[in-house]
Order: C-alpha cells, then structure tokens, then sequence
C-alpha cells in the first residue's frame, strides 16, 4: 500500500477514490462524505487527479475588466453590501453609456468585458442594448460578458415586457456573447428566503441558463458559501448545476465564493468569513463532485490570491482574470487589490508549479506554442501596469 493509499484508507476514502480513478459519478452521499473529511490533502489528491485528467498542468487567466452600471437595486439581499433602494441617495451610482465606452477603450490589452448591476426600475431596455453596441463600436474584438440570471428575468418581466427567449435575442443580436453566473447564491428555497428574500428561485435562475444554452451560447455559474447553509445544502447545489450541465453542457466554469461578512443585513449573525481550510475544501469538492465541468475556477478577489495560488493544488485550473474596478465584493469588506497584473498572475501560476496560460471568456487558451516539450502561453508580459 502506497502512502496516499494509506492516506486515503486512513479517511475512509478508498471507495471514493476508485471511482475518481475511474471517471465514475459520485453519488449526492459520498458528496457529503467529502465534506466531512478533516484531511484536506486526501481531499486535495482527489481534486488533483481530475484537475490534471481534464487540463494537464497549464493554468489559465482572462485579460478582463470590470464595469458594474449602477447599484440601485428594487432587491433588498440580505448578504448585499453593494446595492442600492432607489430611495437610498447616499451612495448610489449609474455610469453614462459614454463613460463605460471610454473605460473599455482605454483599458489596454483586455478581451473580456465583465458587466453586473443591480436590478434598476427606471433604466429603459435601450440603455441595455445601446451600452452592449457601445461597448463593441468601442472594441469590436472584445467579448461582453454581462448580466446575471435575476437581471435577465428584470429587463423581461419588468422593463422590456418580452420572454426570457426574446430578450436574450435582442441582447445577442447588440452583442452580448457570454451571461455571468452571480445570483446563485444557495439554490434551497429555505436558505434563499434568509440571505436573498424576493430574488428569482434556484427554478428560474436555472431557467435562464437552459434558455441561454439552447440557443448555442455559454455561460458560468457560481455557489456563495459560508453563511446559513448546511453541507447538505452545498451538495444540493452541485447537484442542481451537474443535472443542468448533464442536459444543456453550457456551463464553462464554476466560480465558488465566500460570503463576504461586513456591511450587510446579515452582519448581526456575526458569522466570521470562511476560513481557507474552507475555501480549499469546497474548491476541491466541487472539482471532484463535478464530473460534467471541464473547469474550477479560483476567485481571488474573494480568496485572495496566495490562497488562489495554494488552490491550484485544490483542484482549481483557473484564476479567472486581471478584475480591474470590481465593488461587489470590496463594498462587503474584501480587502483584496482591485486588480492584477498579467506577471503577478503568471508568477502565481509558475510559483505553484503550473504552466500560466492566457485564455477567452470560453475558456479556450490563447496563443499556444511548443518550446522544449512544454505548453508555453506566447502572451507578452507586461511591466507592472494593470492591463
């Protein structure tokens, strides 16, 4: 018996093993007998294997910038600490169509722009499509990435009066290419009634990605953990985004994250932020739980990025991007940088024993070359400037 197989013997983990060895699903319990495994290495072994079984040893990064439109939000999520009440002056933003414009120009190198906001009563549907045709007039090269499922369902029901189907066209025909993944949050109904009351059931945030799907388009999606869920409840979850990835194969990535504790209406449980042990573990389980993803990605704005880098070894294959100007996150206390550069990126990446790699929004790399036997990224590194 090898030491790893003493390891994973030692947890209770054999038969678990096997079928990661041999590419078989597990089962919703042996989900949860992951969760209450306390050895992260044997948890990281596992996630190892199938990390290196679906993307060898190259890890991969976006060139992206952030714009969030306005913050004013009808919604009142209790884990929020960006958005706004159209009453609540103090605070509140809506960026100029032209402004967003002059930002996506200016930012040098990117091939992704990555757009959320809240869900804002009087914006007419026009400001959506003319910001999206703005945006491409600006860079025709660069990929939009924008809205979550709950914006998709506000400019339907409430502002352009169409389907879901219908709206999604229109947005794809100005250019929209890729939805976001936010607004998962914890799919069980009794859990989204305590941190997200009033937001479009886990049914109609599915609803929106098997629309987008079917129509031949990709999306990410997400998991916001380390609040009032329960391990069962996080399971539950997988499950819901494996059984939809079974039917459509439309998800590129998942992209999991910590409940972020300050300045939200959830402050007053005086739930701490999730530790790395379980940021590690939870990334490490999603990878070896979620068979049907080809990618885990690492967000480091929530993570942090020597967590990110650690959890490279956790299953993760991705660090998601150079993030220029994000607030989601910062506004609830993350007190991460407000973005990368490609060099800090690639040296993460080289540092944890990975082959840093540029990549799309579809998670397809960019610009291989051969040199020496290895995958190297033909991708300039720039001098410290945020790109």
């Amino acid at each position: 018996m090898s030491f790893m197989d003493a390891i994973l013997a030692r947890n209770g983990l054999t038969d678990i093993a096997d079928k990661v060895f041999s590419s078989q699903r597990l089962t919703d319990e042996e989900g949860l007998r992951l969760y209450a495994v306390k050895d992260l290495n044997a948890l990281g072994y596992l996630a190892n294997h199938v990390r290196e079984r679906k993307n060898g040893n190259v890890a991969t990064y976006v060139l992206n910038l952030y714009l969030n439109y306005s913050n004013i939000c009808i919604l009142s999520c209790q884990f929020c600490a960006f958005a706004r009440r159209p009453h609540e002056k103090e605070g509140q933003f809506t960026y100029d169509i032209e402004e967003m414009a002059r930002q996506v120009k200016e930012a040098a190198g990117i091939t992704e722009v990555h757009i959320v906001g809240g869900l804002h009563p009087k914006l007419p549907f026009s400001y959506y499509t003319e910001m999206i045709r703005a945006l491409k007039t600006a860079r025709p090269d660069l990929t939009v990435k924008a809205f979550t499922a709950i914006e998709i369902r506000h400019l339907a029901e409430r502002i352009a009066k169409k389907t879901i189907r219908e709206t999604l066209e229109i947005l794809r025909e100005a250019g929209l290419s890729s939805l976001t993944g936010g607004g998962a949050e914890i799919f069980d109904p009794e859990v989204r009634d305590q941190i997200c009351r009033g937001k479009e059931s886990a049914e109609e945030w599915l609803d929106v990605h098997r629309t987008w799907h079917r129509m031949g388009e990709r999306s990410t999606c997400t998991m916001l953990y380390g609040h009032v869920e329960t391990m069962a409840h996080r399971i539950d979850h997988l499950r819901r985004l494996r059984e939809l990835q079974d039917e459509t194969h439309g998800f590129t990535a998942i992209v999991p994250f910590a409940y972020e504790p300050e300045n939200n209406k959830l402050t007053h449980l005086g739930l701490g932020r999730a530790s790395a042990f379980e940021d590690l573990r939870n990334l490490a389980i999603a990878r070896i739980y979620l068979d049907n993803f080809d990618h885990i990605t690492a967000y480091w704005v929530s993570l942090g990025l020597p967590t990110a880098q650690v959890a490279l070894s956790y299953g993760v294959d991705d660090l998601h991007g150079t993030i220029q100007q994000e607030k989601i996150f910062h506004m609830a206390g993350s007190q991460t940088p407000q973005g990368q550069t490609v060099a800090t990126l690639e040296r993460a990446i080289r540092e944890a024993g990975r082959i840093p790699m540029q990549r799309n929004t579809f998670y397809q790399r960019l610009n291989e070359r051969k040199v020496e036997g290895e995958i190297l990224p033909d991708v300039p590194e720039t001098k410290g400037a945020l790109v």
